[in-house]
């Protein structure tokens, strides 16, 4: 199971856009999926659409984590009943463990190694997921951390604008000093450029500077800028779902971008020696 942390130091690059993009290509591809969301704004669970009844949020998993099951509290995204409903893809699994202002509480920058380690153990054990993406708040603050503790790789999201691109390069190196700490397995599993716009010179400059400093890291395909997104997530629907050519264009990228993000995951795995 890959357990991948969605991670921006700076607001308003679209990670959560990313993470449901990438969760509505788990779901066209048949992966089952886990979405946490660990933003108390909890934006992916609006866009995922969920509606608890009983089920806890993910800050009170947090305060209890030997006491609370994920496994009783992960509700059904309705993504997979318009999944059936649409392309006759029975059977589909597409959880969340969703958000609320009860996880500011944790949202610090002196958590203790304890404190770090709250939602590795309400994922200890977890069963039946072939892919748990974190949606973390856009800090390096103790929500952030704790999903890097818990995370198998971090993809980073950023806008090809200067301080973006300034922003990934400290996460680059947060993330590298975290692993050295608390976390000796953590990799990146790549940065993916979002809200690209092609006509703008702006952009096109910094995505040379983006390959030029990333390297393999920076994952194709690129994510342009969509002008129905926000329509999009407000009406709570997969992208996969959504009528238009725009779309399935916009969809098709997303199932490119969880193959690349699968693939560095897979390439950055570290050898074992014989």
């Amino acid at each position: 199971m890959q357990v991948v942390s969605i991670s921006s130091l700076k607001g308003g690059v679209g990670k959560t856009s990313v993470t449901t993009g990438l969760a509505s290509a788990a779901l066209a591809a048949g992966i089952p999926t886990l979405v946490v969301d660990l933003d108390p704004h909890a934006d992916a669970s609006t866009a995922l659409g969920v509606n608890p009844d009983r089920e806890l949020e993910v800050g009170r998993l947090l305060k209890s984590p030997k006491r609370v099951f994920l496994e009783d509290n992960a509700v059904a995204s309705p993504w997979v009943r318009r999944a059936a409903a649409l392309n006759g893809q029975q059977n589909r699994v597409l959880n969340v463990a969703y958000g609320g202002s009860l996880s500011g509480i944790y949202d610090r920058p002196d958590l203790g190694r304890r404190d770090l380690r709250r939602l590795t153990t309400v994922l200890h054990g977890l069963e039946g997921y072939g892919l748990v993406l974190i949606d973390c708040p856009p800090s390096l603050n103790g929500l952030t951390r704790m999903a890097w503790a818990a995370s198998n790789r971090v993809l980073l999201v950023a806008e090809p604008g200067l301080f973006s691109v300034a922003g990934t390069e400290r996460t680059l190196r947060a993330i590298q000093l975290f692993k050295q700490e608390y976390a000796p397995k953590l990799a990146p599993a790549g940065i993916v450029a979002n809200r690209v716009r092609p006509s703008s010179t702006e952009h096109g400059y910094r995505l040379e500077e983006m390959k030029q400093m990333f390297g393999p890291l920076l994952l194709d395909p690129q994510i342009p800028e969509v002008a129905n997104w926000q329509q999009i997530q407000g009406a709570a629907h997969a992208v996969h779902h959504w009528p238009g050519e725009a779309a399935r264009g916009t969809a098709a990228l997303y199932d490119d971008l969880l193959g690349a993000v699968v693939k560095q995951a897979r390439e950055l795995r570290p050898r074992v020696a014989r």
